[in-house]
């Protein structure tokens, strides 16, 4: 069983959470890495608290009070306007405070947002092809599914 953390970004802190799950019960984006007959649960689902992400100081550790194995950093830290510039000191220290594995990302990237930032300077800027990677594996059709 593998047991799961989710920091979302706190713009987002009203969403319901559905293409992170619908990935996670699919298998996508960043969930593509569990088997399909692997047993997953959510073991907790915070934001970040907000620039600069004061909840990352303390929100790993509640997960791991669960028996966090591993926290996904979502998508939307990635794709929404503008990206998170803490990401990768989010992933550090999330590593390095708690000994936990940090993935970025939970649900495919929508495609609506791909084609659109992947044009901004920002996008190579961050090297989000290198941080994003394993959401970029998706097809096209189906990271349109998910806009």
């Amino acid at each position: 069983m593998k047991k799961i953390g989710i920091i979302i970004c706190a713009r987002y802190s009203h969403c319901g959470g559905g293409k992170c799950f619908r990935a996670l019960r699919e298998r996508h984006g960043g969930f593509a890495r569990y088997a399909p007959e692997e047993i997953v649960e959510i073991v907790g689902y915070s934001t970040c608290g907000g620039c600069p992400g004061g909840n990352v100081e303390y929100v790993p550790g509640e997960f791991l009070k669960n028996g966090c194995d591993v926290v996904h950093l979502a998508t939307g830290l990635v794709v929404g306007y503008p990206p998170c510039p803490r990401l990768g000191q989010f992933m550090v220290f999330i590593q390095e405070q708690f000994s936990l594995p940090v993935v970025v990302g939970t649900h495919p990237i929508p495609l609506k947002y791909l084609e659109s930032h992947s044009r901004l300077p920002f996008w190579k800027q961050a090297k989000m092809d290198r941080v994003a990677a394993d959401l970029l594996k998706e097809s096209r059709e189906l990271m349109e599914s998910y806009n």
